[in-house]
């Protein structure tokens, strides 16, 4: 993880983003109010649970929310200076791709298996960028080069079941990365991939953020890749950013109880005979969210101003440091074990 530098330029904020989703019971917000903010040159983990909402906080970024399953029900997605939220479909979708991309979980499902490879990347170029065929396969021959892709010219001949994963899922970047955006998201990029290949994966999302100033986001359930290689932190649970800031700082010294909870559930090599702390209960059901702390019925420091509706307010945490935020009511009162 690189060392903690002072704040850059902004490359993407959301703010108040609520989304919600169609269900028997009606329609319950799966992202609650979110602001999250992504500096240029910089990867920012978003990490939760599965369910916590880090997908559809992805999918609400690039505008790809899946209507009227989930719906975008109020707050603003700002891209530059840009409203992607005030965007119509066509105008989204000269943005989405040339401006914005995504990288997805599973790259079988991205990859259109009757294509070449070389043929689908020359398909985004020229989609956004008024060049011959010619230069189009001749960037995309530069771009699987980029990522690593061996032997490029040969392999743009080749289709998607041709590759293995990790080369699969450094298609997808080279697809993403064509014209050159000012957002990267990666959803769950290394879930399907053993440990070498994920760790290749993610030294190439770090490239990417430094040589091209790209502000990343990086969704993982994964602590452990968040605290190597994400310069920000942003914990989700049930829909809701509970706490962020400089990954280190928060690492080290988390002011929320259920960062604090993630963090003791990971296991350590130096207490491989220690059974791993169990978070108890489960998350709230949709239609049974608490109006106070969302996390308050599973945790072992609730009070009863925990039931009591609360904010995302700031922190600053015993470094000085004034860039991190929590939404615990007794965040000062407590001592929480971090790591580092």
């Amino acid at each position: 993880m690189a060392d903690e530098a002072p704040r850059r330029r902004v490359a993407l904020r959301m703010q108040g983003v609520t989304v919600s989703a169609a269900t028997e019971r009606g329609r319950f917000n799966v992202v609650d109010g979110l602001d999250l903010e992504l500096e240029a040159g910089c990867i920012t983990g978003l990490v939760g649970e599965s369910g916590s909402g880090k997908s559809v906080t992805a999918l609400a970024a690039m505008r790809l929310l899946p209507e009227p399953a989930l719906r975008l029900e109020r707050g603003t997605i700002t891209l530059g200076e840009t409203r992607l939220d005030m965007l119509g479909r066509a105008a989204m979708r000269r943005v989405r791709g040339e401006r914005i991309a995504m990288v997805f979980q599973e790259p079988m499902t991205s990859l259109d298996p009757s294509f070449t490879v070389g043929s689908l990347i020359v398909e985004v170029i020229r989609a956004h960028r008024d060049v011959s065929r010619a230069d189009a396969r001749a960037r995309a021959a530069q771009l699987l080069g980029q990522v690593g892709i061996a032997d490029p010219a040969r392999r743009m001949a080749q289709y998607p079941f041709q590759f293995s994963g990790g080369m699969r899922q450094r298609v997808l970047i080279a697809m993403a990365m064509a014209c050159e955006p000012e957002v990267l998201i990666a959803d769950e990029p290394t879930t399907a991939l053993d440990v070498t290949i994920q760790a290749q994966i993610l030294e190439l999302l770090v490239l990417i953020a430094d040589r091209r100033d790209v502000g990343v986001l990086l969704a993982t359930h994964d602590l452990g890749v968040v605290s190597e290689f994400c310069d920000r932190i942003a914990v989700m649970y049930a829909g809701q950013i509970v706490e962020c800031g400089p990954t280190r700082s928060v690492l080290a010294a988390p002011a929320h109880p259920y960062t604090a909870a993630l963090l003791a559930s990971v296991p350590s090599p130096e207490h491989v005979t220690d059974a791993l702390h169990v978070i108890q209960g489960a998350v709230p059901a949709l239609h049974e969210m608490p109006a106070g702390c969302r996390f308050a019925p599973r945790c072992e420091h609730a009070a009863s101003v925990c039931a009591e509706p609360v904010h995302l307010v700031p922190l600053v945490a015993g470094n000085g440091d004034g860039e991190r935020a929590n939404r615990c009511a007794r965040a000062g009162l407590l001592s929480l074990r971090g790591i580092g």
